[in-house]
């Protein structure tokens, strides 16, 4: 199964339609394989009033989510527009109104952020829709990862058709802290396929991720780091994202099984730095070969260095020059 590798525009958007049509562009540009959005109404994620809110002003958060709103025409255009540029669309949702607009887009999967990996209702209520549903376990135990798979299951999500993306809710998070033997645990705990939403400023994680299993990857993009909103600083600009991707891509093909051990550069390699059997000196007819008559060094020649012992002993058919290959034609059993 080739990893599915989901390019999040997240809230990068910035309430245009616009700037969507040019992270999908980004996003099919750079071959990903689908691109995914956040569809956020503020009401349907935070407390109204005024309260503490980590280090954000929480009256600016709602001016900005506010700024992100699109209608239901602009959410189908945007859809439009991804798929008609080759890429598949979806979205994380976080309320029953994103959830039945993103149902009616006819998406390939439904995204829950980490937030709410321990909103049971919400879970089962996004459940009851039946589509596959790709799962973040940022800030979360594996006994809360535990609660949410077994309220899945109950409304028959669980297997191929749920993806527990491990991830380290840090923004960015650096290298050391990905903990990616967790993958392990997961796919070992829950038996669905499992995957890495990274929070990382380069590929070195997703790659790893990919060869201890991981069959899905996610990584937030934007067109300009420079912009105003949440997740821009810490995304990828269209270049990065192109590597990230390439990156990943040729990690996948490092671990898959080949038919053949040897390929056929290294079979070119091969040729000159693999030593063969040569006559170490000038050598008469019927000459019986003894170990300091054969010189062992590059490149290949027609017997390997390996069948070195089954020629002592052997007797020359034909002189043979200094430094001339040996070949089993040009031998024969001594009567000695």
């Amino acid at each position: 199964m080739s990893v599915h590798i989901i390019a999040e525009a997240g809230s990068n958007y910035n309430g245009s339609v616009e700037l969507a049509r040019q992270l999908n562009a980004v996003a099919s540009d750079a071959k990903a394989d689908s691109v995914k959005y956040q569809i956020i109404y503020p009401e349907g994620l935070y407390r109204p009033g005024e309260y503490a809110y980590g280090h954000y002003d929480i009256k600016e958060v709602w001016r900005i989510r506010e700024s992100g709103v699109l209608d239901d025409d602009s959410w189908r255009a945007i859809a439009a527009d991804a798929l008609e540029r080759g890429i598949l669309f979806s979205a994380s949702v976080f309320d029953t109104r994103g959830l039945d607009l993103l149902c009616g887009l006819d998406p390939p999967y439904l995204k829950i952020a980490s937030c709410d990996l321990n909103n049971l209702r919400f879970l089962r209520e996004v459940a009851a829709r039946g589509l596959p549903m790709v799962v973040s376990t940022g800030m979360s135990t594996l006994g809360d990862i535990e609660k949410a798979v077994a309220a899945l299951a109950a409304e028959g999500i669980g297997g191929e058709k749920l993806v527990l993306l491990h991830c380290v809710s840090a923004y960015p998070a650096p290298l050391g802290s990905t903990n990616l033997a967790f993958l392990g645990t997961l796919r070992a705990a829950f038996g669905t396929a499992i995957g890495f939403s990274d929070h990382t400023t380069s590929h070195e994680a997703a790659c790893a991720a990919v060869a201890l299993g991981a069959t899905w990857i996610e990584k937030h993009f934007t067109t300009d780091k420079t912009l105003e909103g949440f997740d821009h600083k810490h995304a990828q600009e269209p270049g990065e994202l192109a590597a990230y991707v390439a990156a990943i891509r040729e990690t996948e093909q490092s671990i898959t099984p080949k038919v053949a051990k040897i390929g056929d550069a290294e079979a070119y390699t091969r040729q000159r730095a693999r030593r063969g059997v040569y006559a170490a000196r000038e050598l008469p007819a019927g000459h019986v070969l003894t170990s300091a008559d054969l010189a062992i060094v590059r490149p290949e020649s027609p017997i390997a260095a390996d069948r070195f012992d089954e020629l002592v002993g052997m007797k020359l058919k034909a002189p043979l020059a200094a430094f001339a290959p040996l070949t089993w034609e040009g031998l024969e059993h001594s009567d000695a």
